[in-house]
């Protein structure tokens, strides 16, 4: 172990590096594009796809809100589902890549569901929390594709479900910071 504990310090200056700081930061970020979710209700899961659209303001070069919206529709046993989430929240960038910018959420809002989702019987709004990040890969000044990966915590029927959700789509950089 002591024979790699300077690669610490060497990573620490290389991502420091001011060179490495060549991106610019876009004053606010519209994504949409596919998005995917696997619902887990007791052990049991089924998929649904449908799409995704978020607008971010960014404050600085790290550190912004973000809104979400996902749009899911499904079939399960027959019968056609479909949900959809509201969430805002915190969003976390390391800016100093010039092709790519990681990034990580929490997000709190609400989702609505439609009637055979996770066993309900009519449609409902409830409680949704989200925690993820993902990467934007940069296509040029404007433009990038996100690559996101999210936990969806949601509760129907007085029980907690662990859902993931996954989406993949076109990023339009607007402005200056």
């Amino acid at each position: 172990m002591k024979r790699y504990a300077w690669l610490i310090p060497a990573v620490l200056i290389f991502l420091s590096c001011p060179a490495l700081q060549a991106q610019e930061t876009p004053a606010w970020e519209l994504s949409g594009g596919y998005s995917y979710l696997k619902a887990d209700l007791r052990g049991t899961s089924f998929h649904m796809n449908g799409g995704a659209a978020s607008l971010t303001e960014n404050l600085n070069d790290w550190f912004g809100g973000r809104v979400e919206l996902n749009f899911y529709q499904g079939s399960v046993n027959g019968v056609n589902i479909s949900a959809q989430t509201a969430t805002y929240g915190p969003v976390f960038a390391y800016r100093r890549f010039d092709k790519i910018t990681p990034f990580v959420h929490v997000q709190l809002g609400a989702i609505h569901a439609s009637q055979g989702y996770l066993g309900i019987s009519t449609s409902a709004f409830r409680f949704a929390m989200t925690s993820g990040g993902g990467i934007d890969v940069k296509i040029n000044q404007r433009a990038a594709i996100r690559l996101q990966g999210d936990y969806l915590m949601t509760r129907f029927l007085g029980l907690r479900q662990d859902n993931v959700t996954g989406s993949v789509g076109l990023v339009v950089r607007l402005g200056k910071k």
